[in-house]
């Protein structure tokens, strides 16, 4: 659902005050009733036959496109979603180090916090949010669905980092026939890699939970408990939730989403604008931008310890408990944190929504928009630049 602005009615032209009649010079101010009825047939007929040739014209040429939205200059409010996953852990520094709010200045910083990415998707093109860090497939998706004008991504965030884990007896995927598997949400990232994958082990599955393998989109937190309670054998999940399973209630890693990807790449996480919110407040955008940068270049460099500590404190105060020590450590070492979004990876990541039945095949060129990201990185001592030109290629 794309959101446009809405064309101001046209001004009504002036005319005679109520309650008054207008008179003509040299004219009847009782005019006779023949003529008029045969005035207003006429003009009838003349408005008919127009209407008739608007609607044709209209069939002829198609929907007339939204108009273009004007540039209002900052925003006097952002609202950023993210998740409270360490795959966002750009979000998690930016707010929580005040990076993001300092670049977007006098525009006031509101967050939410969401669980998965179609819900994200739905409170940006209800307007609820302004921009969000997601999954790649919940952003196709909404491109899709769109004609390609709500979104558009504007920066990579994670790569990496997404894992099924299984109960311990299960060691092949021969064995997850009849079994029962999580993911965070139908249409979601990890939930299409795995219906894409069990659908190339030759297994059917359904998104109403029926098939060879049932999969039960389910609340991370729940996704957990549900394990240990014994009633799950397994979940494709993000980190820390991967993590959570193997060192928290003993699971084991049945497949590691890097080991499907050419050179073990994959994205996890990009940073995604509302666009019509993006032609309103391109300076708002940017300074998002900006902090985003800023965010990962953070992480890059700081210390395990002091990035450990500053990632539980975010954790906390987006999701209300802090991490153990080695759940943060293992979870760091299977994501890289990087601005790219890694353009040639979304012929795959459309294909496997469209094999999951999530999605449909369609032209996704113009997903991205890298202009304000490039202009940022041009800025910085680095002269790195980012490329759409991968999409569509493996």
């Amino acid at each position: 659902m794309s959101r446009t602005p809405e064309n101001p009615e046209p001004g009504s032209q002036p005319g005679p005050q109520p309650g008054t009649t207008r008179i003509v010079a040299g004219q009847n101010s009782k005019p006779k009733r023949k003529r008029t009825l045969e005035i207003v047939l006429i003009a009838g007929l003349v408005l008919l036959i127009g209407a008739g040739a608007a609607v044709a014209s209209t069939l002829s040429r198609g929907p007339e496109p939204a108009p273009a939205a004007a540039n209002t200059g900052p925003a006097a409010e952002l609202k950023l979603g993210y998740f409270g996953n360490i795959t966002h852990a750009p979000a998690l520094v930016g707010v929580s180090k005040g990076l993001i709010a300092k670049e977007l200045g006098q525009t006031k910083l509101s967050t939410q916090v969401f669980n998965a990415g179609p819900a994200a998707v739905e409170a940006l093109n209800a307007g609820a949010i302004d921009a969000t860090y997601i999954g790649p497939n919940p952003a196709i998706n909404s491109y899709v669905k769109s004609n390609g004008q709500s979104i558009n991504i504007i920066a990579g965030a994670a790569a990496g980092g997404a894992q099924l884990v299984v109960k311990p007896g299960i060691n092949s995927a021969a064995d997850l026939k009849g079994k029962t598997l999580a993911s965070p949400q139908l249409g979601g990232t990890q939930d299409v890699a795995l219906r894409a994958w069990l659908g190339k082990q030759g297994f059917k599955t359904s998104t109403d939970g029926s098939g060879d393998v049932a999969i039960n989109p389910t609340e991370n937190a729940q996704t957990l408990k549900l394990f240990q309670d014994g009633k799950l054998d397994g979940a494709w999940l993000p980190e820390p939730w991967a993590s959570r399973l193997v060192l928290q209630a003993g699971a084991k890693v049945l497949v590691d989403e890097k080991d499907l990807w050419e050179k073990g790449e994959f994205v996890t996480t990009v940073l995604i604008v509302n666009k019509k919110f993006a032609a309103e407040h391109p300076e708002t955008v940017k300074a998002l931008l900006k902090g985003h940068v800023e965010s990962v270049d953070w992480l890059k460099a700081a210390p395990a310890a002091e990035k450990a500590t500053v990632l539980n404190d975010a954790l906390k105060a987006a999701a209300g408990k802090a991490l153990p020590a080695d759940v943060i450590a293992r979870s760091l070492k299977n994501i890289n944190f990087t601005v790219d979004p890694l353009a040639g990876t979304y012929k795959k990541l459309l294909q496997d929504g469209v094999d999951a039945g999530t999605t449909k095949q369609a032209d996704i060129n113009g997903i991205f928009d890298l202009t304000a990201l490039n202009s940022v990185l041009g800025e910085s001592v680095s002269d790195t630049k980012i490329s759409a030109e991968g999409l569509g290629k493996d």
